[in-house]
Formats: C-alpha cells, structure tokens, sequence
C-alpha cells in the first residue's frame, strides 16, 4: 500500500476514535433530554423544572471548554483527550446515583464540564489530519460520532430508561467514556505541544470580533433546535397522542436528520463557508416555526423533527469558521465553540419552559426556536457586514501603497 493510503487509513482510525467520544457525549446530551419525564417523576420534580438539570449540563460545558483549553494548552493533545473523557465517565456515573435533585444539578454540571474541551480538541486533531480545503468534511465526521448517537444511543438510552430505570441510562454512558479512553489511547497519535503553546496564546483569541460574533451566532442561532428538542418526548405523549415506544424512533428520525446534515453540508461548506451557515439559519427558522402546525400529526411532525436535524450541521460549519478566525488561538477558540452551543442548550430549553410555564402549550418551544434562529441570522449578517468593512479597508490601504 502506498503511503498516502496509509495515511488515509490511519486518519480514519484516529477520527473514528475521536468519533466515539462524540458518541458518548452525544448520548447523554440528548438522552437526557428524551428522558426528562422519567428521572422528573424519579426525582419528584415537574419538567419545567427537570429541566434545569439539562441547562446545568450545558452550563457545565460553558465553563469548562474555555478553562480546559486554557489550562491544558502545554499537554499533548492525546493525553488531554484521554484526561477529558475521564472526567467526563466519573460525571456520569455520578448522575446514575444522585440521591436527588439538588445532587443531579451538580453532576450534570460535572458531566459538562469537559465536553466543549474534548469536542475543540479532537476537532483539532481531526483538521490536522487531512488537507486545507477538507476540514470541515474532517470535523463532519468526528462529529457523526455525536450525530449517530442520536439515531442508535438515545433511543437506546431511551429504552433502557423506559425498560429497567433512568440511573441504567447514565452508567451505560460512563462506560462509552471508559471505552473511549481505551480508543484513544490505542488509536490518536502522540504529538507534543506545540513550543510556544501557552495559556496566554490561547487566550489571544478572544481578541478578534469575528470570534465573539461567531460564538453569538451559535449561542443564539442554535437555542431553537434544543428549545424543541427538550420537549419533543412531552410533545409526542400529549399534543401528539402517541404511545411512549414510539418516542425513540422519532428521535431517531432526528438523529438521521442531523447525521445527512453533517455528511453532506461540509461539502458545501468546504467551498462557501459563511453563505452555508446564512443557508441553515434561515432553514431552521421555517423547519422550528413550522413544528407547532404540525404537532398534532405524527407523520408530518417526524417529517418537520427530521429537516430541524439537518440544520443542527450548523454546529460542524461555525467550528470551521472559528478556526479561520482565531488565527493562533485555535485550540481555546474550537472548544468555544461548543461554550456557544451549550449555551445555546440552556437557553433553548429555559425559554421554552419559561413559554410552555406561561400557558402558550407544549408546542410554543417551536415559536421561541425559530424567533432564535433569527436572531442568529441577526449576527450572521452583522458578521458578514463586519468583514466586507475590514476587507474594503485593507484594498484601500494596497490601492494607497507605492508599487
């Protein structure tokens, strides 16, 4: 074989180890999104408030992705991975007994805290592996891990929850982080820091506007998919009518959608970075407006519940574009990314609750995601705007200069 095939070959085990991890986390991200109504009543709480222990989790992941990708900026990226992933199994395991609610707020949190920093990790790892105008198709398929937990994990997650109890759901997920760990190891090169690797360079990143409006484009533009996603189990059981076993195959149908979105969206991507992620704003705000009209039909919300999916590709694009714009910063930059979306993970589902506690109903999450979605493009646009001004600037400044 020759050696470009080697390497190919290679790269598809390196990204198919950081794959995992993404299964992992993509499993207890979702799952305990599908099981709110299970550890509610285990809990004795109501879903409003269970669903606070989700947006402990993604706040969790708010804080932790710029701490870690701080202060693990001198460590080979291997072993930080493995460090993250160990973390992330000891939270969950956590969450599989918390005696309480006060105690699940802390896991979740605990469970966060490492996800933003492994995604920007292996993100860089991935990119790292194959040529420049192919990084987003790299990061798509790390991310698969994630999306295909969404088809197999959390309806697997799900049932469990339903079969033998919630806590079940949470220890499987601990022992995806365990094999992980053993993946990586076995799988992920080692490769020292780089020489001038350090917090303070890391850190550089925050000084560039276009990192700050990318990050708010996620944050806000992403709340929708999550606003509805949160509820959908609730959806299903009382607007809807259906029977709890059919739950995991419309969220299965969600994880198909996200998975088609993160195969074929980087190929567009690769070639019109920010017109693609304008493309899956404006795509999630029609899909999330158009899910309260179609609640009440099974087969048409599946159908809506799988277009919301494809727009959760999204996330692949904007990681893309913040490597662009972090210049030297990357690593705290990439795992921002996923600050952004978690925010956006606690944002969405708080909102919804906050429509749903109003009185608006179970479908009003739909209308709060797509006012999100458009207030994403809002930044999107401010973006675009901003970066035709700097460009205008610097072919003042040649047209200025003496030949």
């Amino acid at each position: 074989m020759s050696d470009t095939g080697n390497k190919k070959f290679h790269a598809g085990w390196v990204i198919f180890a950081l794959a995992m991890g993404g299964f992992a986390i993509g499993t207890t991200e979702f799952a305990t999104m599908s099981l709110l109504p299970f550890f509610a009543r285990g809990l004795e709480i109501d879903a409003p408030t269970a669903g606070h222990v989700i947006s402990a989790y993604a706040l969790g992941v708010v804080v932790g992705a710029p701490v870690f990708a701080v202060l693990g900026a001198r460590l080979p990226r291997r072993t930080l991975l493995i460090l993250l992933m160990g973390m992330f199994a000891i939270g969950n395991a956590l969450s599989a007994l918390a005696p309480n609610y006060h105690w699940m707020l802390f896991f979740r949190f605990l469970s966060g805290l490492p996800h933003g920093a492994y995604f920007g990790v292996a993100a860089l790892v991935a990119t790292s592996l194959v040529p420049e105008n192919r990084r987003t198709a790299a990061v798509g398929r790390m991310f698969l891990g994630l999306t295909f937990a969404t088809i197999i994990g959390v309806p697997m997650a799900n049932w469990l929850g339903q079969a033998i109890g919630w806590r079940w759901s949470f220890a499987l997920v601990a022992l995806m982080g365990v094999a992980t760990m053993t993946c990586v190891w076995r799988l992920a090169p080692y490769e020292p820091a780089h020489p001038e690797s350090s917090p303070l360079r890391e850190l550089g990143a925050l000084r560039h506007t276009q990192v700050w409006l990318t990050l708010g484009i996620g944050a806000i533009g992403f709340g929708g998919m999550f606003a509805v996603y949160t509820y959908l189990a609730d959806v299903l059981g009382v607007v809807t009518g259906v029977s709890a076993q059919a739950v995991p195959i419309v969220l299965s149908v969600f994880g198909v959608g996200l998975t088609m979105g993160n195969l074929l969206i980087p190929i567009f991507a690769d070639r019109a970075l920010m017109r693609t992620a304008g493309a899956l704003l404006v795509w999630s705000a029609v899909a999330l407006a158009v899910f309260p009209l179609v609640a009440g039909n099974v087969w048409l919300l599946t159908a809506d519940v799988f277009l919301i999916g494809i727009g959760g590709a999204l996330g692949t694009v904007l990681q893309t574009r913040l490597m662009d714009v972090a210049e030297d910063a990357q690593g705290l930059a990439a795992a921002l990314n996923h600050s952004a979306f978690n925010t956006a993970n606690a944002l969405g589902p708080f909102l919804g609750g906050l429509a749903i506690s109003a009185g608006y109903g179970w479908t009003a999450p739909g209308w709060v995601g797509s006012l999100l979605a458009i207030g994403g493009l809002a930044l999107w646009f401010a973006s675009i705007t901003v970066e035709r001004s700097r460009m205008r600037k610097l072919s003042a400044v040649r047209g200025n200069l003496p030949c």
